[in-house]
């Protein structure tokens, strides 16, 4: 790769590679080099700049949650080569919450979830970063309810008034990263798909999907079956029936020894007005930050991984009402 180290073979070996020296082998330090000084880290909670805020939530999980694993399940990426490579890497986390921390006493529970990190890179280091956890997963295996939860952190935070703002398009602000990913087939393919489902159009999951499908959702849920990923969508895109779809990144990919496979980076935008998996319609203007994993088959897509943070959901509408 042409600036990287020769240490890595490829763009994936580097985006594994160094998460984990970061995360377990505890190589904090080398975020000064892989992260650069004003890098914006943009996740559903807010906006982060500069890598000493990715160093000080780096060591305040760490701490809280000290056998933290970070697998590597895979790396969808393109290269441009006006803005360099971006990386959409899909996680599956687990630890156990052994210490106090930003969760609360110390519950000894066990959790797993995923997560799905984009990145920019160039010669050595990532300077642009989007970011989803799935934090109502791990507030649900921890034995708390995601929406008690955002009411706690904004008591904590002083109040609606005083609370942190989750992100929404207002508080965003511009990188370098100027790319949309690339013309692959198959992010056109899954691309679609997803507008298709976000203009209601959930027959397409019965008909195009494979029947043996499966979806690993928000929440830490997996859904059995194209029954069982109608409902999640249905659910999503109920609570939110007048908001806005729009696809912000798109990749595409074959080979690697996997399936055809797609990454999107997508959003909702608009108001709660109705009845989902947010409860009954407050009329809150709600940001959704969503993203999105598929891999395909020959009878249709085959797995799909979607993730959006029930907490900055449930924060938005919370702060709405006061």
């Amino acid at each position: 790769m042409k600036g990287f180290s020769n240490r890595w073979k490829d763009f994936p070996d580097y985006i594994i590679g160094i998460t984990k020296e970061i995360w377990e082998d505890r190589g904090i330090a080398t975020l000064h080099d892989y992260y650069a000084k004003d890098i914006p880290v943009r996740s559903p909670m807010g906006v982060q700049r500069g890598n000493q805020a990715v160093i000080a939530s780096t060591m305040a999980t760490i701490n809280e949650f000290p056998d933290r694993e970070l697998l590597g399940e895979d790396v969808i990426y393109s290269d441009d080569p006006e803005h360099g490579l971006l990386s959409s890497h899909r996680l599956l986390t687990k630890a156990t919450h052994t210490r106090d921390g930003q969760f609360g006493a110390a519950t000894g529970k066990h959790w797993v979830v995923r997560v799905i990190a984009d990145c920019a890179a160039k010669n050595d280091t990532i300077y642009d970063e989007w970011l989803v956890r799935d934090y109502g997963g791990m507030v649900r295996q921890m034995g708390m309810d995601p929406r008690d939860y955002s009411a706690q952190i904004i008591e904590s935070e002083g109040g609606a008034d005083k609370a942190s703002k989750p992100f929404t398009l207002d508080s965003d602000i511009e990188g370098d990263y100027k790319g949309r990913g690339n013309a692959n087939e198959w992010g056109a393919k899954y691309a679609a798909t997803l507008s298709r489902i976000m203009d209601h159009d959930f027959n397409h999951i019965v008909n195009d999907y494979d029947r043996a499908a499966i979806g690993e959702y928000a929440g830490a849920q997996t859904a059995i079956g194209r029954d069982e990923m109608v409902k999640f969508w249905v659910g999503l895109r109920s609570s939110f029936p007048s908001a806005t779809f729009t696809i912000n990144h798109q990749i595409g990919m074959d080979g690697d020894m996997l399936s055809p496979r797609a990454a999107i980076r997508w959003s909702l935008d608009g108001i709660h007005d109705g009845w989902g998996t947010f409860g009954k319609p407050t009329g809150a203007h709600v940001h959704v930050f969503g993203m999105s994993h598929a891999e395909f088959g020959p009878w249709g897509l085959r797995r799909e991984f979607t993730l959006y943070d029930e907490i900055a959901i449930w924060k938005q509408i919370l702060m709405a009402q006061g």
